[in-house]
């Protein structure tokens, strides 16, 4: 039997108006009363989840996690207590904001506590408002993710900064985000970990998700699923793609499927 789902938010759970279908709360309270565990997975920070996990009745919970960071950190729902946490060397961090100044996009910086934007374009700030609140600063010597929607200049991005990836993983997310973490840092690691520190199998695991910075989780998972809205360059790597999108509950389609069989 399945033990653990862990679950990307944006475009995944979270429909586009940043709001979970009562299909998905009502699934996910079930499955969770049969003893499962259900994992939020994402790249934002973890006081970001809390409008989230308040929603599915999971906020200040013992036994209950959340994957964040893009697994760079494992945190208890009770007393939000970290158990795992492992960011950017400050220098690496430092040089990827130089880098960003000079290419002109928008940039997130993410500490354990806040989220600091620079050029916090209007697009941008309609997309983050009601999925996370950030501290906007306009400093450049303050000493990280960029953000942009045309994908030819993601890839110059990406090209820009290649000499620094070898201390880095790179994904995309939410097709507008490059994000780094330090090498080794994936979602799927936040999983491997977890699933560890709990003593499950991850044959007994399910990963959902929508975009590559998930797939690293839906590869390391007994079943990795992707939504329906899933990028369509990695659908072929997922076990399983659900009819529903995010707007069509996704989440209780999985849960129904491959933890009660129906």
């Amino acid at each position: 039997m399945y033990q653990i789902i862990a679950c990307d938010l944006d475009e995944t759970l979270l429909r586009r108006d940043k709001s979970i279908s009562e299909k998905d709360k009502a699934a996910i309270q079930k499955a969770m009363a049969h003893g499962v565990k259900f994992v939020p997975a994402t790249g934002r920070g973890y006081m970001s989840v809390t409008p989230t996990l308040k929603e599915l009745g999971m906020y200040g919970a013992a036994g209950q996690y959340v994957i964040s960071f893009n697994g760079g950190a494992i945190t208890e729902n009770r007393g939000n207590r970290l158990l795992h946490f492992q960011g950017i060397p400050f220098g690496l961090a430092e040089e990827f904001f130089r880098r960003g100044l000079r290419l002109g996009v928008c940039i997130h910086i993410y500490t354990k506590e806040t989220v600091y934007v620079y050029n916090l374009v209007p697009e941008e700030a309609e997309y983050i408002r009601g999925r996370m609140e950030v501290t906007e600063f306009f400093d450049k010597d303050l000493e990280c993710l960029y953000m942009n929607r045309d994908d030819a200049y993601m890839e110059k991005i990406r090209e820009d900064v290649s000499d620094l990836l070898d201390a880095v993983d790179l994904s995309y997310s939410s097709n507008r985000y490059i994000e780094f973490n330090q090498k080794g840092v994936t979602k799927g690691d936040g999983l491997r970990r977890l699933a560890a520190m709990l003593g499950v199998n991850l044959k007994d695991t399910i990963a959902i998700g929508d975009n590559f910075n998930d797939l690293s989780m839906i590869k390391a998972a007994g079943l990795g699923v992707g939504v329906a809205n899933t990028a369509e360059a990695m659908k072929a790597e997922c076990d399983h793609i659900t009819a529903a999108t995010c707007q069509e509950s996704a989440v209780s389609e999985v849960i129904e499927q491959y933890i009660f069989g129906k």
